[in-house]
């Protein structure tokens, strides 16, 4: 399995859209009191995280890989009105070749992407995007997440721990969080819930 353009096409398109999504956990802990600025979420998806942060006035720049999922984000921003949909760019490019402009966003992050790179390239070229005293949030799938044993072998590359996150880091930078949470799964279409495993980082670049 190749998580490339092809798939991301297949799995948006077969899937209808069930409500509003919402923005991450992780992303609503870590960056809820931050001010206001740029930012980029890479990996976007359709777009919850990339409203949430318009929503509370930041100008965000959205990024993936997928035309259906972009276009589902932009019609939920355009629903919420112009002052939230115009602080949003969408942007379709693929992670693993796209470069983020460097020192650009006052914060960047990335929930669950399945990138064809290296974990430690990626956090390293999207680190570089981040601006003095910014902030890099990255989250992943944990190993020990139940819900991706009996994935397919491709999916283990999706899987991170902290510590892989944290090493993609270079000189320059504290690290605020560095470890592994719990998030509640909702019940999806055949009413089964539980608890997701992520390994989450969160640091802050140097002036």
């Amino acid at each position: 399995m190749e998580f490339d353009g092809e798939y991301w096409a297949e799995h948006y398109g077969g899937r209808a859209v069930h409500g509003v999504r919402q923005p991450t956990v992780h992303l609503v802990t870590e960056a809820g009191d931050l001010a206001p600025g740029t930012a980029l979420d890479a990996g976007c998806g359709e777009g919850a995280d990339a409203v949430w942060l318009a929503s509370r006035g930041w100008r965000v720049t959205a990024v993936d890989i997928s035309a259906t999922a972009l276009e589902r984000g932009r019609e939920h921003a355009e629903r919420l009105g112009a002052e939230v949909a115009d602080r949003i760019d969408w942007v379709r490019a693929d992670l693993t070749a796209w470069t983020p402009p460097g020192d650009a966003f006052d914060l960047v992050c990335s929930h669950y992407v399945h990138s064809t790179a290296p974990t430690g390239t990626l956090v390293r070229r999207l680190a570089a995007s981040v601006a003095p005293n910014g902030t890099l949030l990255v989250v992943g799938h944990h190993p020990s997440d139940p819900h991706h044993h009996g994935q397919p072998p491709r999916a283990a590359e999706a899987q991170v721990t902290a510590e892989d996150l944290a090493a993609g880091l270079g000189p320059g930078w504290d690290v605020l969080v560095a470890g592994t949470r719990t998030r509640s799964v909702g019940g999806g279409p055949h009413g089964h819930g539980g608890v997701s495993r992520d390994a989450v980082l969160r640091a802050r670049r140097h002036p």
